[in-house]
């Protein structure tokens, strides 16, 4: 059954899909198209409005992307966020120039009048521009203001054409989730019912059309995503699929039991597991080049499962746990605007001749609808809700040459961060009675190509270093670094130096994304 839908236009911003995730936590359907989406591709029955995202262009400045005449042609409410704002005003009529001061960080945002988008009072507000409204379109009324933004919120209440110059999309405007549901619900009349239950009703009954009578293979790791992703597929075609695990030699230490033990007792479905370590090791010899990296990893997975298609009679369809961020990250075609931050090897790495056709249920999910759809299936707790690998695995931690010592150095650090943090009950990120985040939703080791000079037993030394990686997050768009207590970190760095032989320096890294990524490479 069709949902009452919002259509988010991308100018390019990084938080795009981050109104999508806000939009979907209020329970309304949503698409995230680039904002040159033909009309005849989006605007269906079901469409109750639009959003305009931000960007990195100047409303003014040559070949700069606009809005498109159809959206003002077709009636429905507007919200502009940002450059969605300034390019909404361009269109209507009213002037945007450079700010006389750029403004970028927390901003307290305080309403003119009362109106149905914004909350009553003044709210904290996360800025980024260096242009302004100068003048509003014919129409508009401005709505709210900061210090250094005059009109920081505009609307055209008949014409239900709304902008705002903060994002109400990120974390740190912590109303902006009550904003973004206003403008869906009360302004638009969008219905609330994007469930997990609609997700996975609606997901089966698309494998079921692409798959129909034929065997399908699932690329399962342990994570939460490819297991989500072959439970909905378990759930759709039953004992067509077969699920393979691959030993690559880039797992933490202890992973292929613990995966196989996993995906055995909860899963429901026929497990190969494939010994390709050799393979793997062999293929990644002497890269160093992050790039590279991914890209072998992502051509050799799809030729492991080619042969092993072969053994089962060739089936055509290979499942893969792919999610929203992957594909945002990759900048995959469907987000033309938007710049690459790197490739994910399911994205952009795979190879152009492969001979499957992808069945990907997770590909326009976040990361908590994933978890939400993991639980509704009945999948265990301790298996929805386990730290988030990626799909290279060790490749993309042991930074410059990959070779066994190396991550057999890595392992062992890595296990002694996650016992610590286990035993402090750290491992997973919760929240206090003010709503503050704490613990981890990501932690891990990371090896460095660099060595340092250090002392031991007297005798200098000169050898590895350990960067210890750990963040809160809700949406794995944007992170901030955990702040973990001193002692658990001296003690972890304590552990790896006497423990690990080859180590004896231990970093902490206090970067947020962004401007830096979760993972190193």
């Amino acid at each position: 059954m069709p949902h009452p839908t919002i259509i988010i236009l991308d100018f390019g911003s990084q938080y795009s899909q981050l109104i999508a995730r806000r939009v979907r936590e209020a329970h309304v359907y949503c698409e995230l198209h680039p904002w040159s989406v033909p009309r005849k591709e989006v605007l269906t029955p079901q469409v109750r409005g639009f959003i305009l995202s931000g960007g990195p262009a100047s409303v003014y400045a040559p070949d700069a992307p606009q809005v498109p005449a159809w959206v003002l042609e077709s009636g429905l409410p507007v919200l502009g966020i940002c450059y969605g704002m300034q390019a909404l005003t361009r269109a209507l009529g009213g002037r945007v120039a450079p700010s006389g001061k750029r403004e970028y960080g927390p901003a307290i945002l305080r309403p003119l009048r009362p109106n149905p988008l914004l909350p009553e009072g003044k709210q904290r507000v996360w800025m980024s521009h260096g242009d302004r409204i100068e003048t509003p379109p014919p129409g508009f009324i401005p709505l709210a203001e900061t210090d250094n933004s005059p009109v920081a919120a505009i609307g055209d209440p008949r014409r239900h054409y709304y902008g705002v110059q903060f994002h109400p999309e990120v974390h740190h405007t912590p109303r902006g989730g009550e904003i973004l549901r206003r403008f869906a619900v009360e302004i638009c009349g969008a219905t609330p019912d994007w469930t997990p239950e609609s997700i996975i009703e609606e997901s089966v009954a698309r494998i079921r059309q692409q798959v129909g009578e034929e065997q399908v293979l699932a690329a399962v790791s342990g994570g939460v995503d490819s297991t989500v992703a072959a439970a909905l597929v378990g759930r759709a075609v039953g004992d067509q699929l077969t699920a393979v695990f691959v030993d690559t030699g880039l797992l933490r230490q202890n992973e292929r039991a613990n995966v196989q033990r996993a995906l055995h007792e909860n899963l429901g479905v026929e497990l190969l597991v494939v010994d390709a370590v050799a393979d793997f090791m062999g293929a990644l010899r002497g890269v160093t080049a992050p790039e590279e990296k991914r890209r072998i990893i992502g051509e050799k997975f799809i030729r492991i499962f080619e042969a092993q298609a072969r053994q089962l009679g060739m089936p055509r369809f290979l499942v893969q746990g792919t999610i929203y961020p992957d594909v945002v990250e990759s900048s995959a075609p469907d987000r033309a605007q938007a710049a690459r931050i790197k490739t994910h090897h399911n994205v952009g790495g795979l190879p152009e001749d492969m001979r499957f056709e992808l069945v990907e249920p997770l590909r326009y999910l976040f990361k908590d609808e994933v978890r939400a759809v993991g639980e509704t299936l009945g999948l265990p707790r301790e298996m929805v809700w386990r730290q988030p690998f990626p799909g290279p695995g060790l490749a993309v931690r042991c930074l410059g040459e990959i070779t066994p010592q190396r991550l057999e150095t890595l392992r062992a650090a890595d296990a002694i961060f996650t016992q610590e943090l286990r035993a402090a009950g750290l491992l997973h990120l919760r929240t206090t009675e003010e709503g503050e985040l704490y613990g981890t939703s990501q932690a891990f080791a990371v090896l460095l190509p660099v060595q340092s000079v250090g002392v031991m037993g007297d005798n200098r030394t000169y050898e590895e270093v350990i960067a210890l990686r750990a963040v809160t997050t809700e949406d794995f768009m944007t992170a901030d670094w955990a702040r973990l207590p001193y002692d658990l970190l001296g003690r972890v760095a304590n552990r790896i130096v006497n423990e690990v032989p080859g180590v004896n320096r231990v970093v902490y890294d206090v970067t947020s994304k962004p401007p830096a990524t979760i993972e190193w490479e």
